[in-house]
């Protein structure tokens, strides 16, 4: 593997695999239900229901939201909700009242209907090849081959072939989201030198804030009355929280968010990764603490701070020890089994120390990674360039010394580093670092935003349960 792999090994791979180990958990039970077909147009609400076996049979789904011009059907919302409260449950997180976790699991669906409709007319698509290539970054992060996951899949009812359907439609989301979103993304060399000044100024005494929020949404264009009434709702929320209501239940249940039905949890996060207008109003709190309400452009906030920490001044460059490092990686697959792949790379290992080889040979004929073509050379490597696994054995290694078989989420490795090096870390790279931070900050923003105007911009019915 290239060192800009190794790179990107967190930043990329292992996001899209997150995520769509996020939808198979998700969409599993979702999957089981008997998906609708789109109405041809708005005006044949009829599409949405399954036809009945014979004349006495009952109607076994019907029509619950017209998005567009598709249907989100009874039967998916239920499939949807025993997911998300199975989800919910297994992590131990508070379940809201059935009737505030349907209105908050159809919120979710409407809002995934219109951002796929969207991907369809902009012409995003995925084809099989990527497709296959997605679902075997999955297995992987299981620890599986894609027919154990398979087998697995289908003991537990869901279909390989609806399965492969979600994570299709995962891979469209998100390639639009990069498009509408990621790629719109710009920061100057002036926000760079701005955030680096603060930086350095606040270096003293900074900290990092674990957060979690309970968010109104304000719709694109609204009325005076409606904002009227989104603040009456955010004050109500205020009132139970001062009552002693369980923030994690209230965010669930009210958050217009999309970590609400994760009891509003945001995570971590440095003041200079937040909006001035929060990071304001949270320096005030404590532990356990909440803010009062806060007016943005999007809606009404109320952030609670689940705990602080201080960090270690990180602001002048430091010193860091580089490691220039070669591999051979064997991956398991169909034809290549784990014990095979490490037996395999034992008997390389044995001709290496006898000599009886070279490295950089045994790499070009046998290692599955786009560095064999170099001799299995990965170049200078930054701690963190790598996963963890493979970085801990590395760091252990003294310059000529090989490593024994170990295992990583990629595969099989035999590890040898070539040399090492102290390199102060120069000005581009702290100025990189920065632009990501800019760039993370301004990208939550964005895409909340992004999503709110899709969401805003659907026209969408609600049908009664009896017509």
């Amino acid at each position: 593997m290239s060192s800009q792999i190794m790179r990107n090994i967190r930043m990329h791979q292992l996001k899209i695999a997150a995520a769509l180990l996020c939808a198979l958990t998700a969409g599993q039970v979702a999957a089981q239900a008997t998906p609708a077909k789109p109405a041809a147009a708005a005006a044949k609400p009829s599409s949405g229901f399954l036809p009945p076996a014979s004349a006495s049979a009952n109607v076994i789904d019907s029509i619950a939201v017209v998005v567009n011009d598709e249907v989100i059907t009874r039967n998916e919302i239920s499939a949807r909700v025993r997911a998300v409260e199975g989800a919910m449950k297994s992590q131990n997180a508070p379940v809201p009242e059935a009737a505030d976790l349907q209105r908050q699991v159809i919120e979710r669906m409407i809002v995934e209907r219109a951002q796929m409709q969207l991907a369809k007319e902009m012409g995003v698509r995925v084809d099989d090849t990527m497709l296959d290539r997605a679902i075997g970054r999955i297995a992987e992060q299981q620890k599986l081959s894609v027919q154990e996951m398979r087998n697995q899949m289908e003991k537990s009812g869901t279909t390989f072939a609806a399965f492969r359907e979600e994570i299709r439609s995962e891979i469209m989301m998100q390639r639009l989201r990069e498009h509408e979103v990621d790629n719109k993304i710009q920061i100057s060399d002036a926000e760079v030198d701005t955030y680096l000044a603060a930086e350095k100024a606040a270096a003293a005494d900074k900290v990092e804030m674990n957060l979690a929020q309970i968010m109104v949404r304000i719709p694109e264009n609204a009325s005076p009355e409606q904002i009227a009434a989104r603040r009456a709702r955010a004050d109500d929320v205020m009132r139970q929280l001062r009552t002693g209501g369980d923030f994690a239940k209230i965010a669930a249940t009210y958050s217009d968010s999309s970590d609400a039905l994760k009891g509003g949890e945001i995570g971590w996060r440095a003041a200079d990764r937040l909006p001035p207008l929060f990071s304001d109003a949270l320096g005030k709190l404590k532990p356990g603490q909440v803010t009062p309400v806060l007016k943005s452009t999007t809606g009404f906030h109320i952030l609670k701070m689940v705990d602080k920490r201080n960090l270690a001044d990180a602001s002048a460059p430091a010193a860091v020890q580089q490691t220039r490092a070669r591999h051979i990686l064997l991956k398991v697959s169909p034809t290549m089994t784990a014990a095979d792949a490490k037996r395999k790379l034992t008997e390389l290992k044995e001709r290496l120390d006898n000599k009886a080889a070279k490295f950089e040979e045994l790499a070009r004929l046998f290692s599955n990674d786009g560095s064999a073509s170099k001799g299995g050379d990965l170049g200078w490597l930054y701690p963190g360039d790598t996963v963890p696994e493979f970085e801990t054995v590395m760091a252990t290694l003294k310059p000529g010394e090989l490593s024994d078989v170990i295992e990583t989420p990629y595969g099989f490795h035999l590890i040898e580093v070539m040399e090492r090096k102290s390199d102060d870390q120069n000005k581009e790279r702290v100025r990189m670092a920065a632009r990501q931070v800019i760039r993370d900050r301004k990208l939550e923003e964005a895409t909340e935003d992004w999503a709110r105007q899709v969401r805003d911009r659907a026209y969408v019915e609600f049908r009664d349960e009896n017509k």
